[in-house]
């Protein structure tokens, strides 16, 4: 340090002014430094139960950040115990109540895997399909009168594969009813998301289109009520290619079994009536 500040005499004041600032700087910061204290975590020494006990009060209160936090601790300091069972359990739970459905989708699939004859498995497999069947947009549905049928049909097909293996996997779950329902729902929509498109090519002169799809919606999706619109829209779409066997052949089946549709006389302007699950929100 002496021959710091010798060497710093010889130099010109105004020099020796401004190194001596930074110097002094420099060994301020130093010393802030080293009386910074490293945060302390009120945590710290937690059981697991004490800490699941804490996450399941915040869980009521419906405080999900500190909630996910002493859940992830519980993963990290207790990784193979019950409670770290039950905290990815609680994790999926609360990332789909914050919103958060690529976490809580992340949560089940770790589950999955650790865990895969776990007592809980058929309540993931349930909440896996809650997830992808009520997106955060779906509450809107009720105000704006979208068709869930519409949306794009990955979703619904996820949700569809969850349930379907939540019934066929544990067919006494306390879950498979309602599961049983919603699949049913889910098979219905994602067959008029095939209406959907097949209508689309229709109103725009792509008729083969048209009626291969609507012609999916027959083979992939047996007993469906929208089939008799798709069926319709065969029928018009073999008419425009001027192919009237294959017109007359659709309209024998449409007459066998469904003998009273207005589709003849309103053509697609005939309105589909169907339930909407939303209301179970």
């Amino acid at each position: 340090m002496k021959r710091l500040f010798s060497t710093l005499a010889q130099w010109p004041a105004t020099q020796r002014l401004v190194r001596t600032f930074s110097i002094a700087c420099a060994c301020l910061v130093l010393a802030a430094c080293g009386t910074v204290t490293t945060p302390t975590d009120p945590t710290a020494g937690w059981t697991a139960e004490r800490l699941y006990q804490d996450a399941r009060e915040e869980i009521n209160l419906k405080n999900w950040s500190s909630a996910r936090t002493r859940l992830e601790s519980i993963e990290a300091r207790y990784p193979f115990g019950i409670y770290a069972q039950q905290a990815l359990i609680d994790q999926a739970y609360i990332n789909w109540q914050d919103d958060e459905p690529e976490r809580a989708l992340a949560a089940i699939d770790r589950f999955q895997r650790q865990y895969p004859n776990h007592p809980g498995s058929d309540y993931m497999l349930y909440l896996k399909g809650l997830i992808t069947f009520t997106p955060p947009s779906a509450m809107f549905m009720r105000f704006t009168r979208q068709d869930p049928s519409e949306r794009d049909p990955k979703g619904l097909t996820e949700s569809y594969q969850a349930f379907t293996q939540l019934i066929e996997q544990y067919p006494n779950s306390r879950y498979a009813n309602d599961a049983r329902l919603r699949a049913n729902w889910l098979i219905n929509t994602i067959a008029e998301n095939e209406v959907h498109v097949a209508e689309y090519y229709y109103t725009r002169d792509a008729y083969v289109a048209a009626a291969n799809r609507a012609q999916r919606v027959i083979t992939d999706f047996e007993g469906v009520p929208v089939a008799e619109r798709a069926l319709y829209i065969m029928y018009l779409s073999y008419d425009k290619l001027g192919q009237p066997e294959l017109r007359d052949d659709v309209k024998r089946i449409m007459d066998t079994n469904f003998p009273d549709s207005t589709y003849f006389e309103q053509g697609l302007k005939v309105k589909k009536n169907r339930w909407n699950p939303i209301n179970w929100l």
